[in-house]
């Protein structure tokens, strides 16, 4: 990675230097979901069993996990390991519980009382990204949300293995949450399924979690169809943006961008500093600490297009933060909290030295489910609300009715709606008949 001065780019320079590279393919990835989305709601479970075949090598049985399965996953993991899910758990949980909304009550004029309640969504697909990294993070981020706003059907979709299983430390998480319906499909296909329904899985009004560009793309795609389902956010290939300054320790920043280039490919990495010798001492820490990482050969690739940039200080440092709008961003600078005031468009923060990303992707309790792509912009990362959905609710009193109504009625008829109008004059004349 070359560093990149920024008040020496151009306007045109800036803009794509901070694209990221999965939207750069754009169009190829959106034609084949389509085609993917079409065949699944033609042919159901059989596009899901051929699917599979081509995308994750296995031929497969059944779709669902059985409860033989989920036993098996329960033995696998020692004791040590289900402590830590459990610990996790707890942490999430006791930070979303202290989300849920109280009901509102608000009289706004004497005789007008207006309401606001919360309601879950009934029937939620989940979707655990599997392949190279199975996420059982992911599982537990989406599980205890739902599990708190009540759903009455959950529905997790994950990809298989090469032998047909469900990598255990998934189900494990998964039952931890409640959650009994999980099934062997992964990527566009198990967008689909969730989307329109299959003979097997059942159809769902609302559809989350994070993947890959193909992933986020029929995410997409059947939120923008009446027959299709709701969605989250756009959360696809991981990202972050670290900002450092000299004092910031160079093997701590190095890992952080590893830790999400090790994600695949497509993630993207962005290093803001300030000097040209600290981004080498922390080239030199990447390639140091390349040297032992098992997903090396990933993270190079994701390496290979993620960024550098120069700023000239704390202030132009926070421009191209909010200008990128990562994912991630995290703040290994004197003093963090004073930039966060300056900041408006990351997913999530993390402040200091002491606290990388990872925490927040397993276990401090924040959501890891956050927009990419630069749609932190306009969208914030899961939460308990996603699950839930609002009604407001009126009610009126003669006094109040006697009171409003004609400022209904006068508004309605300057919009020339007479049936409105005449919703409230006929009740003011009942009450002087």
């Amino acid at each position: 990675m070359q560093p990149l001065t920024w008040n020496k780019l151009s306007a045109a320079r800036r803009a794509a230097a901070l694209r990221r590279p999965a939207q750069q393919a754009q169009p190829q990835v959106a034609a084949a979901v389509r085609a993917i989305v079409a065949e699944v709601r033609r042919a159901g479970d059989a596009a899901l069993r051929r699917l599979t075949r081509k995308f994750d090598g296995v031929a497969l049985r059944g779709l669902r996990v059985t409860d033989a399965e989920f036993a098996a996953a329960a033995a696998a993991l020692g004791r040590t390991d289900l402590a830590a899910l459990r610990s996790a758990y707890r942490n999430i949980h006791t930070f979303h519980a202290a989300q849920r909304p109280p009901d509102l009550r608000v009289e706004t004029q004497p005789g007008i009382v207006c309401e606001k309640v919360s309601r879950p969504i009934n029937r939620v697909g989940l979707y655990v990204p599997g392949g190279s990294a199975p996420l059982p993070s992911t599982a537990l981020m989406l599980g205890v949300p739902s599990q708190l706003a009540g759903s009455a059907i959950r529905v997790l979709c994950t990809p298989p293995d090469k032998t047909g299983g469900i990598n255990p430390w998934i189900l494990c998480a998964a039952r931890l949450c409640g959650i009994t319906e999980v099934y062997k499909a992964g990527g566009a296909q198990a967008i689909a399924a969730m989307a329109y329904g299959t003979a097997s899985i059942p159809k769902c009004d609302k559809l989350f979690g994070p993947g890959n560009a193909f992933v986020t793309e029929a995410k997409q795609q059947v939120s923008r169809d009446a027959d299709g389902a709701a969605i989250d956010l756009p959360a696809g290939p991981s990202e972050v943006l670290v900002i450092a300054d000299a004092r910031a320790n160079p093997a701590f920043v190095a890992a952080d961008l590893l830790s999400q280039a090790e994600h695949g490919p497509d993630s993207q990495v962005v290093l803001v500093t300030f000097s040209a010798a600290f981004a080498r001492r922390v080239l030199l820490q990447l390639e140091k600490q390349l040297a032992d990482l098992p997903r090396a050969a990933l993270a190079r690739r994701a390496l290979a297009r993620s960024r550098i940039f120069l700023a000239a200080s704390r202030r132009e440092a926070v421009e191209i933060a909010n200008r990128y709008a990562p994912e991630h961003l995290i703040l290994q600078v004197a003093k963090p909290r004073e930039l966060l005031a300056g900041l408006s468009t990351a997913g999530s923060v993390f402040l200091g030295d002491l606290t990388p990303e990872s925490l927040g992707d397993y276990a401090s309790g924040t959501n890891h489910v956050l927009p990419t792509y630069g749609w932190a912009r306009a969208c914030s990362g899961l939460g308990l609300a996603d699950f839930q959905r609002t009604m407001t609710v009126q009610t009126a009193s003669k006094a109040g009715l006697r009171k409003l109504g004609p400022v209904v009625e006068r508004l309605a008829l300057a919009e020339g709606l007479a049936a409105h109008q005449r919703a409230v004059r006929v009740r003011l004349e009942t009450f002087s008949s």
